[in-house]
C-alpha cells in the first residue's frame, strides 16, 4: 500500500491547466509542477505561455510546456489537445480554469457579454473535458478538476450571467463523473472563495469592499492563491481516487454561515 506522501506524488504524470499564463491559474500550474507533474501551461498568447513554462521549469526544476489555442472553439481545443497528445501523451490531469467575469446590472447586461461569459467559463470545460475524455477513457485512468466560484452558490447584484456560469460548472462537474466514473476517471470542482489576485486588485484596494471580505468571511481575510494548490494536488492524486462528483469549496467558510 502506498504511503500517506507518495499518495500525493504527480511525478510522472501529465496536467494542463488551461488560463495558467496568469492569476490562480499559474499558481496551480506551479504547484502541480512542484508536486511532480509534467505541467502544460495554457493561455490565449503563445509567447505569454511559454515565458511563464520557461519560470516555472526553472523554479521546480521539473519539464513544462506550454500551449495556446481557443477554449471556446471546439476545432481549436481538438487540434490543441492533439498537439500535446503527439508531444506528451493525453493529460493524466485537466484543469478547467480558463475564465472571466463582467459585471452590469441584470437589466442593462448584453446579450453579447452573456454569451461571452457562457463561452468562457462553460462551454470551453465542456470542449476541453470532451477531448482529454477520450485518451483518458482509451488510457482508464484521469482526473478532471473544474474551477468554480462561489458564486456557485451564492450570488451578488450585478454578476447574474457569472454566477449562472459557474452554477452551470457544478452541474457539469457532477455529469461528467455519472459519465466518466466507469471508467477510471474523478471529475471535481474547487469553488474558490473571494482571493487576492491582480484579477481583483481594484476590490481589494477598494477598503469598504475588504472589510465587507473579511467581516463576511469567517476567516476574515481575503484568500492567497496559495490556499488552492493543496487542494488541486489532492483532487488530481491518488490520495482522491474515490472522490468523485464533488465540489470543494475553498472560501475560508463564507458558504458555511450567513
Amino acid at each position: 500500500m502506498a504511503s500517506d506522501t507518495v499518495m500525493f506524488d504527480l511525478s510522472g504524470r501529465t496536467a494542463l491547466v488551461t488560463g495558467s499564463a496568469r492569476g490562480i491559474g499559474r499558481r496551480l500550474a506551479e504547484g502541480l509542477s512542484a508536486a511532480g507533474a509534467t505541467v502544460v501551461v495554457h493561455g490565449r498568447s503563445a509567447a505569454a505561455a511559454a515565458e511563464v513554462a520557461d519560470r516555472i521549469a526553472a523554479a521546480t526544476g521539473n519539464p513544462v510546456r506550454s500551449a495556446a489555442f481557443d477554449v471556446t472553439d471546439e476545432a481549436a481545443v481538438d487540434a490543441g489537445i492533439s498537439r500535446i497528445e503527439e508531444a506528451v501523451s493525453t493529460p493524466d490531469i485537466l484543469v478547467n480554469n480558463a475564465g472571466m467575469q463582467l459585471r452590469a446590472p441584470l437589466t442593462e447586461f448584453t446579450a453579447a457579454d452573456w454569451n461571452t461569459l457562457v463561452a468562457t467559463n462553460l462551454t470551453s470545460a465542456f470542449l476541453l473535458s470532451k477531448r482529454v475524455a477520450r485518451g483518458m477513457i482509451a488510457r482508464g485512468s484521469g482526473r478532471i478538476v473544474n474551477i468554480g466560484s462561489v458564486q456557485s452558490q451564492l450570488a451578488r447584484p450585478g454578476i447574474a450571467p457569472y454566477s449562472a456560469t459557474k452554477g452551470g460548472i457544478v452541474m457539469l462537474t457532477k455529469g461528467l463523473c455519472a459519465d466518466l466514473a466507469p471508467h477510471g476517471i474523478t471529475a471535481n470542482a474547487i469553488a474558490p472563495g473571494y482571493f487576492a489576485t491582480e484579477l481583483t486588485k481594484a476590490l481589494v484596494d477598494d477598503e469598504a469592499f475588504s472589510r465587507w471580505v473579511a467581516g463576511r468571511t469567517p476567516a476574515g481575510r481575503w484568500g492567497d492563491v496559495a490556499d488552492l494548490v493543496g487542494p488541486l494536488v489532492f483532487l488530481a492524486s491518488d490520495a482522491a481516487a474515490f472522490v468523485n462528483g464533488q465540489i470543494l469549496y475553498v472560501d475560508g467558510g463564507m458558504t458555511a454561515v450567513v
